[in-house]
């Protein structure tokens, strides 16, 4: 990482409450709003900058009266880097492929919510997210259950899809716990909301083509495939559908184990997978907070 001479010193430090200053771009989205609303509540966290997507005028969100009474700004990097200590990408991944070098350059810590960042192998970045020729150093795959300390150190977060997310925490138990036969088939057959889809409307979240109705989609061709391979560790074979439902996720799962596991050998392997896990995040979110 490079940083530029004079960064660190022109940027704002922490409110006198701790709290560490934080911007949002792209907080018109459903991403970019469910993240301002959790952060604007937040007793860690300060709002620095919300923006949009773009160059688009300064607006306000009624949907968060009571929450937070800013107003969207348009996106401006130069600002972004002078104005927080933590910036999280609700971009699209060419936008984000872009700024997020930028900003790290620039000595900010940048949590990037597309896909921009993701796969290590550079053949599969070229074939899903072209527009990322290169890594950045010090960058995490922010799996947090997995990767806590690899999180509080990175300066880019690469934050999992949501596909991904569902599949790997499933999964990830398992393989550490030795119980998956080798050369196993795995499946996962996830089905999602519409709002994953995000904001830009096509025929296929159209109203009349999700309202009573299920469809696969992405069939042997979903970029969250390769991803969830890449944190699995093997092939995977990994069927998406769309069902009419506002947001959520479930993923069923079928593996095979060792002969003679039982359930309650299971339920034991994820209860000491996260049994700690929302006490240690809380913690590590408050230790990795850049002072």
């Amino acid at each position: 990482m490079h940083t530029h001479p004079g960064t660190e010193a022109a940027r704002p430090e922490a409110t006198a409450a701790g709290r560490t200053r934080v911007a949002i771009a792209g907080a018109t989205g459903y991403t970019g709003q469910e993240l301002l609303r959790l952060l604007a509540r937040h007793p860690h966290v300060s709002i620095a900058a919300a923006t949009s997507s773009g160059a688009s005028a300064a607006r306000r969100l009624p949907a968060l009266a009571r929450i937070w009474t800013g107003s969207i700004v348009p996106l401006d990097p130069v600002a972004l880097a002078n104005e927080a200590e933590l910036v999280f990408l609700a971009l699209p991944d060419t936008v984000a492929a872009e700024l997020a070098p930028r900003l790290v350059d620039a000595g900010v810590r940048v949590i990037d919510l597309s896909g921009a960042f993701r796969l290590r192998d550079a053949a599969l970045r070229a074939r899903w997210y072209p527009e990322t020729h290169d890594l950045p150093d010090h960058l995490a795959y922010g799996l947090t259950e997995f990767a806590r300390s690899e999180v509080a150190r990175a300066r880019l977060v690469a934050n999992p899809g949501c596909y991904p997310t569902a599949s790997l925490l499933a999964l990830k138990p398992l393989v550490d716990a030795g119980v998956l036969l080798p050369n196993a088939d795995v499946i996962v057959d996830a089905k999602s909301g519409v709002s994953g889809a995000g904001k830009t409307p096509t025929e296929r979240t159209h109203f009349s083509e999700v309202h009573g109705s299920l469809s696969a989609y992405g069939v042997l061709g979903h970029r969250h495939g390769a991803e969830i391979e890449q944190g699995f560790g093997g092939p995977v074979t990994f069927t998406p559908h769309l069902v009419p439902l506002d947001r959520g996720i479930l993923a069923t799962i079928y593996v095979r184990v060792a002969p003679g596991t039982t359930e309650e050998a299971l339920g034991d392997i994820y209860e000491a997978a996260y049994r700690d896990a929302t006490l240690s995040c809380t913690a590590a979110a408050r230790r990795s907070m850049p002072r």
